[in-house]
């Protein structure tokens, strides 16, 4: 909203309260906490508290900002807006996973997860010590449907860890709802869910792996002391499998894809030390194999091989080596990147992971560096890191992102070619038909070579050198072709969500099934991998 004081101030008023204000702040811009230098930078001056919200308007409640976070800030009242800059600045930095910001992120920003909860159970009561000496005792209660032990405390954050394995979410922006709820003082009934072993005990850690938003949002305002629920010596394949159901089966909490496929590689790590467990193995036998492993937990055998194709995507996705993770989404609700994880689902993973359980043992010819699922990852992430250099790097533009963007340029916007060229090549339909000539182009490549193979575990047969040379070449000759920078396409072919069956008609014949010619002529696979 406007303001009738500033709209009166004369320009050297306006300065005079921009130096004002400076001087107040520290020569700091009040939402990012950066340098600001008088009459260089673009600056804002903006109410604190907004006058919807009763706020004054008068130099009391104004604060000097950089113009670009104040026209970017989230939320209105500027105090909340330092508290999201501030979440942004650690999510920019975080270093606990590569998929962004986790509670233990937030945690040691502030303080938090540096020590740990000194206590002793006696019976039915623990004893724990607060912030300074306090000693408080509360009962230990006994959860009459799980079995399970557990007590309620509030406990100090230096005391509090996250816990990534049963919970992998990393902090979404669904962050700043809780914040402006906290900052408003309205209180959420949910509290987080913790655990700790008896064992580490009189100085244990106190794993959080549920309600991490909440338990961020209060710390980002300042709390020092969280309300927790910790459970006693817990099952952890009873937490870890109720964490799962809750983001997959009863859709309790929106976890995105590939939350759940970190949560199922998890499960299969606990699952195949319980099978380890049960016949007798030492901890680090490999010498079972995927199917011995379905096979043996009867009843939930379409869980675990979930699990099984889980570890495989995860293994992918976050490979260090995978140069396209950088334009992935994984939330798949944002406008800066061009895939979605649930595209690169339907399309690379769906064609290229074996789903069948191998028989071979886990660690089969591992020593030599031919395990099949370790060559199909690899491969994979090879082949994706290839088409992110060619189509992605330096070429796809993050401030341009997908928002609208075949609306821009039916409006003669600029958008750059090689940007718009990546865009449309990502796009699900599109990609699921052109990277099915890539699977052709390795069954004809064997063929030609006299070798029989099994078309449904492609990547777990090492490709040889020539192989990649051809399918770079496709790769490069397809960027080639005209159809993805025409900008008069945008009203016909690419101006909405298409099928598969649409693009695979262009594909093969040139022309789409509405008539619109959109190549020359179909796809020649021998002609698509020459130089």
């Amino acid at each position: 909203m406007g303001s009738l004081y500033l709209n009166n101030l004369s320009k050297e008023s306006r300065s005079a309260l921009e130096k004002q204000l400076w001087d107040q702040q520290s020569g700091k811009c009040f939402i990012s906490g950066k340098a600001i230098v008088l009459d260089v930078d673009e600056l804002d001056v903006d109410h604190i508290i907004p006058t919807r919200d009763n706020g004054k308007d008068d130099p009391t409640n104004f604060a000097l900002t950089l113009a670009s976070h104040n026209r970017s800030k989230q939320a209105s009242d500027l105090r909340v807006a330092r508290v999201l800059a501030r979440f942004s600045q650690i999510r920019e930095t975080a270093d606990s996973d590569d998929r962004g910001a986790n509670l233990n992120d937030v945690l040691k920003a502030y303080g938090g997860a540096s020590g740990s909860l000194r206590g002793k159970i006696d019976g039915d009561q623990i004893t724990y010590v607060t912030n300074g000496d306090d000693k408080v005792t509360v009962p230990v209660h006994t959860d009459k449907l799980s079995g399970m032990r557990y007590f309620f405390a509030a406990l100090p954050i230096a005391a509090v860890y996250h816990d990534e394995k049963i919970n992998p979410r990393p902090i979404g922006s669904n962050i700043r709802g809780l914040v402006e709820e906290f900052f408003k003082g309205r209180p959420q009934l949910q509290i987080a869910l913790a655990w700790i072993s008896s064992t580490d005990l009189p100085s244990a850690h106190v794993n959080i792996f549920d309600g991490q938003h909440k338990v961020a949002a209060q710390i980002l305002l300042g709390a020092s002391t969280l309300p927790v629920r910790v459970f006693v010596d817990p099952n952890f394949d009873v937490l870890l499998t109720t964490n799962t159901n809750a983001g997959t089966t009863l859709r309790q909490v929106a976890f995105d894809k590939s939350v759940q496929r970190r949560l199922g590689s998890a499960m299969l790590l606990d699952r195949i030390a319980r099978y380890r467990k049960d016949k007798n193995l030492a901890e680090d036998d490999e010498s079972f194999s995927e199917r011995s492993i379905v096979d043996h937990f009867k009843g939930d055998q379409r869980a675990v091989t979930r699990y099984v194709l889980d570890g495989i995507r995860n293994a992918i996705t976050y490979s260090p080596d995978n140069k396209l993770r950088d334009y992935i989404d994984n939330s798949g609700k944002g406008h800066e990147k061009p895939y979605s994880y649930s595209t690169i689902e339907k399309t690379f993973y769906s064609k290229f992971i074996g789903s069948k359980m191998l028989e071979t043992p886990w660690n089969y010819r591992s020593d030599i560096g031919e395990n099949p699922r370790t060559i199909e990852v690899g491969q994979i992430v090879r082949l994706m890191s290839l088409i992110a250099d060619k189509i992605y790097v330096g070429k796809y533009d993050e401030e341009v992102g997908t928002a609208k963007l075949e609306n821009k340029v039916q409006k003669g916007d600029d958008v750059p070619e090689k940007h718009l060229r990546a865009f449309r090549m990502a796009k699900e339909e599109i990609l699921y038909c052109w990277i099915s000539y890539i699977g052709r182009i390795i069954e004809n490549h064997f063929l030609m070579m006299g070798s029989v193979v099994d078309n449904e575990k492609l990547f777990q047969y090492p490709f040889p050198e020539q192989l990649w040379v051809n399918i770079g070449y496709f790769v490069d000759n397809l960027a080639r072709l005209p159809m993805w920078v025409n900008r008069d396409a945008s009203l016909t072919v690419f101006g909405g969500k298409q099928t598969y069956g649409f693009w695979q008609t262009i594909f093969e014949s040139g022309s789409s099934p509405t008539g619109h010619k959109v190549m020359p002529s179909g796809l020649n696979i021998m002609e698509m991998i020459k130089p």
